[in-house]
């Protein structure tokens, strides 16, 4: 035995090595036949599928440009980056953007800008920018509620994202007085640590549903009245990513705590149908939504992804006739992208935002009912120029999901539906959980919307204003590619934004509806 292991020992490493690449050779060539290129050229194939699966990051740190990737590229995700670290976000030397791109936007700033008189809000904190309108309040809710941040975090469930980032993401929403949906997953122990919360209500009825998966309005009731943290009800109807497709929630995946918040069975496959089961039709709808505010005394709006319009022409004909009808309307630009889907739906089904928005906007205007509804606008807008256009255009606050995650770690893998975030963002998984440093974190995702708003702010002035509110559809131009050159968005969109009643940040600062807590600079 001694001899035998001499034998072993003495053998060249470099032996040991073909040794064990003859061994794979022979595998490929006569044990395998799943992978064509391994077969054909053995060994060797093995470093071209190592190659495909790195692509992603080869290509986004050494192949592509600054401005070349998607859906966000390096200079925004470094924007957003160094704003959630309080580092130095500005740029030198001049823009590496070309401004001659179509679609590419110009935001026209006044001649002599706004000047913050003495004792001004934003003299106090500049990243101060509450909502102008109150939800809920033309409609008598018991329970109006004004966000104290024009930016907000968007929908995104526990169960999709982990404990850790949903934790981050709402004692961050809490510091910086912005509000935090919970998406469709139901309201998690994470979602209590102070900030105001949106509760979502699915298709699936997740934390609100009867044994049998049906809506239970006793279970609703029970849960708003035992957390006061929740301000607002949206109900979803659709999302960016997969507008028309409910989810499956594998049976694998349902742990006992995600099974005891969203009221479901251990071990079973749980599958969101793409449409609700509490009403069919545009009345039916808004019965449902009266019902709720009646027993919440909460305001209740609906989010969507845009296409066809008939059925919200149904919707505004019906609210202007009757005074009743969704508080806020969210709209998801087909952008949209934290729900996982199939590429067939994320690439074609649903407009992009600035589209779908615009077509939304112009059914609710031609009805007279505008001031009725709070539009929140959501669909890559977490970055001041883009956050300028959506007001422009009518929106009256902006949800931020990929943006938000970011500035808690996400690194853009795209991998979020695997269960293998780097980052341990997007997963169940423990270990990779575990590098989520919770006070870290939520302390940046506050930064990035005090800077998102400081900045945007600085912004609003430039261009000669008090408020986001007051731009409107002529402050800002897109470059259409042709020769028309650049086109107002008022020409663009051929409709014009109606005013929205503003008298004074002070006025604002005061409103005995305001949620949360204004931003400390």
């Amino acid at each position: 035995m001694d001899n035998l292991l001499t034998f072993f020992a003495s053998i060249s490493w470099w032996v040991w090595i073909i040794f064990i690449l003859a061994i794979i050779a022979v595998r490929d060539m006569f044990l395998q036949r799943k992978h064509t290129i391994s077969h054909n050229f053995p060994i060797i194939g093995h470093i071209r599928y190592m190659l495909e699966s790195i692509g992603p990051e080869l290509r986004q740190y050494l192949v592509a440009n600054n401005r070349e990737e998607l859906p966000f590229n390096r200079i925004e995700r470094g924007w957003i980056y160094a704003s959630a670290k309080g580092e130095n976000n500005y740029e030198g030397f001049g823009t590496d953007r070309d401004i001659y791109a179509q679609q590419y936007i110009f935001i026209n700033n006044a001649m002599i800008p706004y000047k913050l008189p003495e004792n001004h809000p934003n003299q106090i904190d500049p990243s101060f920018i509450p909502c102008a309108k109150v939800i809920g309040l033309h409609h008598n809710r018991k329970k109006p509620f004004r966000p104290a941040s024009i930016i907000n975090v968007s929908a995104m469930s526990f169960g999709s994202l982990s404990a850790r980032a949903v934790e981050s993401l709402n004692i961050g929403a809490k510091k910086a007085g912005a509000y935090h949906n919970t998406g469709e997953g139901g309201l998690s122990p994470y979602h209590k640590n102070g900030s105001d919360v949106i509760f979502q209500i699915g298709t699936a009825y997740f934390g609100i549903r009867d044994k049998q998966g049906n809506f239970s309005l006793k279970k609703l009731k029970k849960l708003v009245e035992e957390n006061p943290c929740i301000k607002a009800i949206e109900i979803k109807l659709s999302q960016g990513a997969k507008p028309g497709k409910g989810g499956l929630l594998p049976g694998s995946k349902i742990t006992k705590q995600i099974a005891e918040i969203r009221h479901v069975e251990m071990g079973k496959d749980v599958v969101s149908p793409p449409y609700h089961t509490a009403f069919n039709t545009i009345p039916e709808m808004v019965d449902f939504i009266e019902l709720i505010a009646k027993e919440t005394g909460l305001p209740v709006g609906v989010k969507a992804a845009i296409g066809k319009l008939e059925q919200w022409k149904q919707l505004a004909s019906l609210m202007e006739k009757t005074g009743k009808g969704p508080d806020f309307i969210t709209v998801d630009g087909g952008e949209g992208g934290t729900g996982a889907a199939p590429p067939s739906f994320a690439d074609h089904v649903s407009l992009p935002f600035s589209y779908g928005f615009a077509d939304l906007y112009q059914v609710f205007k031609n009805e007279n009912i505008t001031d009725r509804i709070v539009f929140i606008a959501s669909g890559k807008l977490g970055l001041p120029a883009r956050a300028a256009m959506a007001f422009a255009m009518g929106a009256d606050c902006i949800n931020v999901a990929r943006e938000a995650m970011m500035s808690i770690g996400c690194i853009q893998a795209q991998v979020c539906h695997t269960n293998r975030c780097p980052s341990g963002v997007a997963t169940q998984n423990k270990w990779l959980q575990n590098g989520i440093d919770i006070p870290l974190k939520s302390d940046r995702a506050a930064q990035y919307f005090k800077t998102f708003r400081k900045e945007f702010i600085q912004i609003v002035h430039a261009a000669g204003y008090e408020h986001p509110c007051q731009f409107d559809m002529y402050d800002i131009d897109v470059n259409m590619g042709d020769k028309n050159l650049t086109q107002p968005l008022a020409n663009t969109y051929q409709y014009h934004k109606v005013k929205v009643p503003f008298n004074s940040m002070e006025e604002l600062k005061n409103c005995q509806y305001l949620g949360g807590k204004p931003a400390q600079s």
